[in-house]
C-alpha cells in the first residue's frame, strides 16, 4: 500500500459529526497539500481486524506507506514531518510546534473532554472539574492574547490541534474569552478547515443515505 489513508467510521450519529478526529488529519492533508484517501470501518461491529490497528478501538489510524500511526496526535506530527506548511524545519521551531500540540492534548483537552462528557452524561461535571478548566482555559487567553499563532508569528499543525481542542461548542461557550475568540475565528477560518470539515459531514451523511436504502436495490 502506498500513499496517505486516513481510517474513520462508516457512520455516526449526528452529535459527533464535525469533530471525528479523522478531521485533524483530513485537515492537515489540506493544509499541506498531501494526497489522501479516506477508508471506514464499522462503528458498529469493532472486530479483530480494527482492534490490531488500534487497541482502544477508537479512530482515526493511517497508513503512509509501510508506516501504520494510531492516534491524532502521532499521526499529526507524522505529517507535518513532510512539509513545512504545517512545521518549520528547524530543530527549535520542530520542538516548539511539538510542544504546543502535546499542550493541547495533555494541557487542554485532558480536562475539557471529561468536562463536556460529564456535563453531557449524568450529573454533570463538578465544581472542582470546571474550576479547574476555567484556570486552564484563562491560562491559554494569556497565551493568546500575546501572539496571533503559537509558534514562529504562523500556522503550524500545533494551532489546528490547539484550535481543534478549543472549538467545542459548550467549551467555547463557557469560555467567553476575546483573545481565544479571535484565535478560533483565526484557525477556523482557513480554507483548508473548511473544506475538511465539509467532506466529513459530506461521509457521514452519505452514509446515512446508504444505511436508508433497501436492501436489495
Amino acid at each position: 500500500m502506498s500513499g496517505i489513508v486516513i481510517w474513520t467510521y462508516d457512520w455516526v450519529p449526528e452529535g459527533p459529526r464535525g469533530f471525528v478526529r479523522d478531521l485533524r488529519l483530513r485537515w492537515a492533508c489540506e493544509e499541506a497539500g498531501l494526497g489522501y484517501e479516506v477508508r471506514t470501518v464499522r462503528s458498529d461491529q469493532r472486530g479483530p481486524e480494527h482492534l490490531a490497528r488500534q487497541p482502544f478501538l477508537q479512530v482515526p489510524f493511517i497508513d503512509d506507506g509501510d508506516i501504520h500511526i494510531f492516534e491524532s496526535g502521532a499521526a499529526l506530527l507524522h505529517l507535518a514531518r513532510k512539509s513545512e506548511a504545517l512545521m518549520p524545519r528547524d530543530e527549535a521551531g520542530v520542538s516548539e510546534t511539538e510542544q504546543w500540540v502535546l499542550a493541547a492534548l495533555n494541557s487542554i483537552e485532558m480536562v475539557t473532554m471529561p468536562w463536556w462528557f460529564l456535563s453531557h452524561v449524568g450529573d454533570g461535571a463538578d465544581a472542582r472539574l470546571t474550576a479547574w478548566m476555567t484556570k486552564r482555559l484563562e491560562q491559554m487567553e494569556a497565551v493568546l492574547a500575546a501572539r496571533e499563532w503559537l509558534v514562529r508569528d504562523r500556522f503550524t499543525v500545533a494551532d489546528l490541534m490547539m484550535a481543534d481542542v478549543l472549538r467545542l461548542g459548550s467549551v467555547r461557550k463557557l469560555s467567553g474569552r476575546p483573545a481565544t475568540g479571535a484565535y478560533l475565528g483565526r484557525v477556523l477560518a482557513r480554507p483548508a478547515f473548511t473544506k475538511a470539515h465539509a467532506d466529513q459531514i459530506a461521509h457521514y451523511e452519505a452514509a446515512d443515505a446508504a444505511r436508508a436504502q433497501p436492501v436489495g436495490e
